[in-house]
């Protein structure tokens, strides 16, 4: 009978099987269990892996974020460093906007805007009908043009300034002055101190105390002697009736004698200069007509008059004259 023991050891195994806690086919079981332990193990540390990635990219991610972040604060400290210069600057200066309608209400009243600390801020061109008067220092940042005539009664140029022309009627000069073009004036040149010309001066008249010529004098015309006539006083040698004149100025000039009955030898007549000498001038004389030229003369000189005079009696009832040039 060889199925009975079959029998017995399928019983005997349904007996374990029921009588044991581990599942049917243990061995099989357990191999399937073990290969599923292993194909399990390999997923979880590749997602180990994608996890610890992950984390690096965060903590990249993170680290740029954070450079940004520091990278933009000390941006902010700086153009809040730059504010701050700035504001100091400008005097806590605070610019203050106009629009239309505060303009039109400026131009009908005279009220005041705004406080010293403040700053007036005009967008647009600005026309004043009136007159605009400032009390403070004006500074101006472009070009000033001036369409009418431009009156200050006081104007400092520190730089260097070009003016196609100027009408003043005082001007002083503290320092030197360059004229590269002419120089015209149109009333008198006063000039108080010395005065070098390199090349020729022409004047109509030229006025001056004293005139010094360290070269040859060139005249191409006449000398004319201006001054006033100067005083005279008749002398002895005229005669019984007779007169004298005089006419030109102490530098040159003419004595004209009348002379009348018996006249003596002596002086004709004392002349005295209106400007007095420094020293004793020189006095040339010469005799004027035939009646003079047989006239004995002779001359007295100080540095305040000379005198003609004679040393013999002259003819009498006569008419003559002398010339006479003074020369310091």
């Amino acid at each position: 009978m060889e199925t009975a023991p079959a029998d017995k050891d399928i019983n005997s195994l349904e007996d374990s099987s029921t009588g044991s806690d581990q599942p049917f086919n243990t061995v099989r079981t357990d191999g399937v269990q073990q290969d599923n332990k292993q194909a399990s193990n390999k997923p979880k540390s590749e997602k180990i892996n994608q996890r610890v990635q992950r984390l690096i990219t965060r903590v990249n991610i993170y680290f740029l974020l954070f450079i940004f972040v520091v990278v933009l604060a000390g941006a902010v400290v700086f153009i809040s460093l730059q504010q701050n210069k700035k504001q100091v600057n400008e005097d806590n200066l605070t610019a203050t906007r106009l629009t239309a309608e505060e303009l039109q209400e400026l131009g009908n009243s005279d009220a005041k805007v705004g406080d010293p600390k403040q700053t007036l801020t005009i967008e647009s061109n600005a026309i004043f009908s009136g007159q605009a008067l400032i009390r403070g220092d004006l500074d101006v940042a472009g070009e000033i043009k001036v369409g009418s005539n431009l009156n200050l009664p006081g104007l400092n140029v520190s730089g260097a300034s070009t003016l196609g022309q100027i009408s003043a009627n005082d001007l002083t000069v503290a320092n030197n002055a360059s004229i590269q073009g002419q120089l015209n004036v149109q009333r008198a040149l006063s000039v108080a101190g010395s005065a070098v010309f390199g090349g020729p001066v022409t004047a109509p008249q030229i006025t001056v105390s004293t005139l010094q010529v360290n070269d040859d004098l060139q005249l191409n015309r006449h000398i004319d002697a201006g001054g006033q006539t100067p005083s005279r006083t008749n002398g002895s040698a005229l005669g019984s009736g007779g007169t004298s004149s005089i006419s030109g100025t102490d530098t040159a000039g003419t004595l004209s004698v009348n002379t009348g009955g018996s006249p003596p030898a002596g002086c004709f007549a004392t002349i005295t200069f209106t400007q007095a000498f420094r020293d004793t001038p020189h006095v040339v004389v010469t005799p004027i007509g035939s009646a003079g030229g047989t006239v004995s003369y002779y001359v007295n000189r100080s540095s305040t008059n000379f005198s003609i005079c004679t040393s013999t009696p002259p003819p009498a009832g006569v008419s003559f004259a002398f010339d006479y040039i003074v020369i310091d």
